[in-house]
Parts: C-alpha cells; sequence; structure tokens
C-alpha cells in the first residue's frame, strides 16, 4: 500500500486523486469518482467533495494509497 502525505486537513476528494496524477484533471478525477470507480475505507465513495482525513485508506484503479498526515 503506497502512503499519500497531506499537508491539511480535511482534503476533498477528487483534489487528491488530481494531486497525485491518479487523474490528469480535477474534471476526470470528479467523473471517475461519480461513476462510482474509487472506494474510501472499502465503500465504493461517489461524493466527489468527500472529506478525507489521516487514516482513511482510497483505492482506485487496483491500487490502494494511506492517507497520512504531515503538518
Amino acid at each position: 500500500m503506497k502512503e499519500i502525505e497531506i499537508t491539511k486537513v480535511p482534503v476533498e476528494l477528487f483534489k487528491i486523486l488530481k494531486f497525485e496524477g491518479l487523474a490528469s484533471s480535477g474534471g476526470e478525477a470528479k467523473m471517475v469518482i461519480g461513476n462510482g470507480l474509487v472506494k474510501v475505507n472499502g465503500t465504493v465513495e461517489t461524493q466527489k467533495g468527500k472529506k478525507i482525513v489521516s487514516g482513511d485508506v482510497i483505492e482506485f484503479n487496483g491500487e490502494a494509497f494511506k492517507i497520512s498526515f504531515n503538518g
């Protein structure tokens, strides 16, 4: 499992996908979330603005990412 460090909490889900390069743009990130292709803590998440905090696990495209706060 890869780790993603964030410097502020909470962070919107689509921004993490965008800034980590998992989606090429914010629009693409919102689309994949809206289409049910992203899981947060094992549950399909369709809220584009879902607030992500340290300890959350995001699954997308066959990979898992643990969020940690570095602030």
